[in-house]
């Protein structure tokens, strides 16, 4: 499990930055597979996709220019190594309501679908 700042996001995919000296790097070299968690008071929100490391040059400038932390511990954007998550599979609960909402996308099929806590489902588009 590692911590991760989300630097870039745009419909399903989202981009991250890391060192490439760290072993964080290698191991996603080795298996691309993630998961990641994020969750604000009853609202929680887990994403699961693959790393992939072709991040064109222009978004890797942008995220090292836009962050105010990483020019502050990387001398330019060419010494970080640049990854992006497409969205395979992403649930969303929240947990604020009666009944708590819980919904399901798959990029796969493309589909949105709502879950209750009896397992019943419907699809929405």
């Amino acid at each position: 499990m590692r911590v991760f700042q989300i630097m870039k996001q745009s419909e399903t995919t989202l981009w991250f930055a890391t060192g490439p000296h760290k072993r964080v790097y290698a191991e996603l070299q080795e298996n691309p597979s993630v998961e990641i968690l994020s969750r604000n008071g009853n609202i929680s929100v887990r994403v699961s996709g693959d790393a992939v490391f072709d991040v064109p040059d222009d978004i890797c400038k942008e995220i090292y220019e836009t962050n105010p932390v990483l020019p502050r511990l990387y001398p330019d954007y060419k010494s970080l190594a640049y990854f992006r998550v497409e969205i395979d599979r992403l649930d969303y609960f929240d947990l604020t309501p009666t009944p708590p909402v819980l919904r399901h996308y798959d990029r796969a099929t493309g589909q949105y679908v709502d879950l209750n806590p009896f397992g019943e489902k419907k699809t929405k588009v």
